[in-house]
C-alpha cells in the first residue's frame, strides 16, 4: 500500500492552524505537537524569533511566523508545533505557535506557481479547501523576515 501511495505522488502532511487560516508542513519534518509551556524571551535582533522553550531537555527556538503569513501575530496560541529546520549541513528542532488542532493527512501536492511566495512549496486540495504547503526553512529566512529585522534595527538606532 505504501509503495502504491508513493507511486501516485501522494505524501503525508500535517495540517496546522495559525490564526484563522490553515497551512501544511511535510509530515517528515514534524516531530511533535507540544503543549503550551513557558516562552523564555530575551533581548535579540531577530525579527521572527519570539523566544525559546525548553522541550525534552533541549532549547528550542520559537518563530512567530504569523507576522509573515497573516500580517500580524495571532492572539491565541494553543500548542507549539516542533519541526526540524535544516540549514547548511546542520539542523535543529524549531517551533512555531499554532492556534488550533493539527491533523495528519495524505494528499498529492500541486507544485508552487511563480506568483506564490518563496516560502510556499505547493498547495493541497483537502475537502474542497486549498491549503498552502510551507517550506519551513524558507519561511524563517524569507526576505520579508530580513526586511522586518532591518527595520527593527533601524528604529532601535
Amino acid at each position: 500500500m505504501t509503495a502504491e501511495i508513493q507511486k501516485a505522488g501522494v505524501s503525508s502532511f500535517v495540517l496546522l492552524q495559525i490564526g484563522r487560516r490553515r497551512f501544511a508542513l511535510p509530515a517528515e519534518i514534524v516531530s511533535e505537537l507540544a503543549p503550551p509551556v513557558r516562552l523564555h524571551t530575551f533581548p535579540h535582533h531577530s525579527a521572527l524569533l519570539a523566544g525559546v522553550i525548553v522541550r525534552r531537555g533541549r532549547i528550542v527556538p520559537v518563530y512567530d511566523v504569523g507576522s509573515i503569513l497573516l500580517g500580524k501575530s495571532p492572539s491565541v496560541q494553543r500548542f507549539y508545533l516542533i519541526a526540524r529546520r535544516t540549514f547548511g549541513s546542520g539542523s535543529e528542532p524549531s517551533a512555531i505557535p499554532v492556534s488550533g488542532e493539527c491533523e495528519l493527512t495524505t494528499a498529492q501536492m500541486e507544485q508552487a506557481t511563480d506568483e506564490q511566495r518563496a516560502y510556499v512549496s505547493g498547495r493541497l486540495a483537502v475537502n474542497g479547501e486549498s491549503i498552502e504547503v510551507l517550506d519551513f526553512d524558507a519561511l524563517v529566512t524569507t526576505d520579508e523576515a530580513r526586511k522586518s529585522q532591518r527595520a527593527q534595527r533601524e528604529t532601535q538606532s
